[in-house]
């Protein structure tokens, strides 16, 4: 009788994980982002605004718009690692995007900050006219820059002082937003 019972037990148990099957759940990840735009506006006591789209590419991201109002030279031009440009000062954007732990550098430099976009140079009349391809941007992934701020700096990134370039005051802010 034992026997019976524990064979009937048994075949139960078989059958029961023989009707299951093993699901493999599917990540669908939803529609990649193609292109990106930020709004700049100038930071308390500045008059600087602009425009930027980001366009994801195979070889990185394209770079590309017209800021205004900026005094002649070169200026740092940096993501930051927030979206949150309520301060008058353009602070509470945060430090350079870093998702990776690096030093700051130039945009060439193999081992950078991802935010690290180096210098735009705006001419006699305050513009910057900027159009670059960047290999460690991305716009999908986890590292992605939709969401994060962008900053225009007071004076140019000298490219090796740590953690920022030495760029000075912040002129403008925006937040990176998905675009059509």
């Amino acid at each position: 009788m034992l026997k019976g019972i524990i064979g009937f037990i048994l075949a139960g148990t078989i059958a029961l994980f023989a009707g299951c099957k093993q699901e493999v759940e599917e990540v669908v990840a939803g529609p990649q982002v193609e292109h990106a735009i930020v709004v700049l506006n100038a930071t308390e006591g500045n008059t600087v605004s602009g425009v930027v789209e980001f366009r994801q590419t195979e070889g990185g991201v394209r770079v590309s718009g017209e800021i205004n109002g900026l005094p002649a030279g070169e200026h740092g031009f940096h993501v930051h690692q927030y979206g949150d440009c309520s301060g008058s000062d353009g602070k509470t954007a945060g430090g350079h995007f870093n998702p990776e732990g690096m030093e700051h550098g130039g945009p060439a430099a193999e081992k950078r900050h991802i935010g690290d976009l180096g210098n735009i140079t705006a001419d006699e009349a305050g513009i910057a006219k900027i159009d670059f391809v960047d290999k460690k941007l991305s716009l999908n992934g986890p590292n992605s820059i939709i969401g994060r701020g962008v900053i225009v700096h007071e004076k140019a990134d000298d490219m090796t002082s740590q953690p920022t370039g030495a760029a000075g005051a912040r002129l403008a802010c925006g937040v990176i937003g998905i675009a059509k």
